[in-house]
């Protein structure tokens, strides 16, 4: 069945429609950081730019580890106490509470590269870099309200950050700026979102168009070694379209892929177990179906 909203043109979603209260806050929050982050540089603090560092790493591994590789694809299982904490983690990098996160990154797998792809270039470089997000009724309406992650919604800690994400932030910034003053609220939460924004955004529109392809899945997924510098190993994406289940995204010895490394120090002290991970066996039998441009190789 073709969805009505198959027929109908981008530009009638954004940015010439109705905007709901929803997009104007993204919005808001959006240009409130970058403005924060302008300022950053006229108020360096060498101590808010450390405490801007730790909320980076806290942040980003929490939206690569928690909310990506744990709660998307289920890649390793953790203690319950320790998925919450890195889900929380993840609702300060400000790119949207767990279930609305994990639903649109589950829609991109589903629906990779077509109309129905909620974040791919295929509506446009700037759609799949900014757009998807500050116009999130664009994906609402061709995919449907956040009907695939009824695991998550059935969780009350979930649907209390779905509830009221925006205190999250809103109470950060406040204890920011009452510990050290506005260089603390310029790094801590003008650079630190910036950045992270500037880097998921690049993945989202790179990753979909420039890059190496080892494995020829049925999608436009690359990989690409500086973008997975910057995004904590996330730029493997062509490994990760081939095999989304697998924790660990840089397949070979040579692809830096910091959140394995987490992953793998976290198991070490047995907070983590059941990881997944593609065998020589699970690369050798998808390259036979899809193709490979890269040698299998024994260990």
């Amino acid at each position: 069945m073709i969805l009505e909203s198959e027929k109908m043109k981008k530009d009638e979603f954004w940015p010439f429609a109705k905007w709901r209260w929803l997009e104007e806050a993204n919005l808001c929050w959006f240009m409130g950081m970058v403005m924060l982050g302008a300022c950053a540089p006229f108020v360096y603090d060498p101590d808010a730019v450390r405490v801007s560092v730790v909320l980076s790493l806290l942040s980003g591994f929490g939206v690569t580890l928690g909310y990506h590789r744990l709660l998307c694809h289920r890649g390793f299982k953790v203690p319950k106490l320790v998925e919450y904490f890195f889900a929380y983690c993840g609702a300060h990098a400000l790119q949207r509470d767990p279930i609305v996160w994990v639903s649109t990154h589950k829609l991109h797998h589903k629906h990779a590269d077509t109309q129905m792809d909620p974040n791919a270039p295929t509506q446009g470089v700037w759609f799949s870099y900014l757009g998807w997000f500050l116009y999130n009724d664009y994906v609402v309406t061709k995919c449907g309200e956040l009907s695939n992650v009824s695991e998550l919604k059935a969780q009350g800690f979930y649907q209390f950050l779905h509830d009221t994400y925006y205190w999250h932030p809103t109470a950060l910034a406040t204890l920011l700026y009452l510990y050290g003053g506005f260089p603390y609220l310029a790094w801590g939460m003008g650079m630190r979102i910036t950045v992270s924004h500037l880097t998921t955004y690049i993945q989202n529109s790179v990753n979909h168009s420039w890059g190496k392809r080892i494995w020829n899945t049925p999608d436009t997924s690359t990989n690409s070694w500086w973008v997975s510098m910057l995004c904590l190993g996330e730029g493997w994406h062509n490994n990760h379209h081939a095999f989304p289940k697998s924790a660990r995204h840089g397949l070979e010895w040579w692809q830096l892929d910091l959140t394995w490394e987490l992953i793998k120090f976290l198991k070490v002290v047995r907070l983590v177990t059941d990881i997944k991970e593609p065998s020589v066996i699970d690369k050798t039998r998808m390259a036979a179906m899809l193709g490979s441009n890269q040698k299998i190789i024994k260990k």
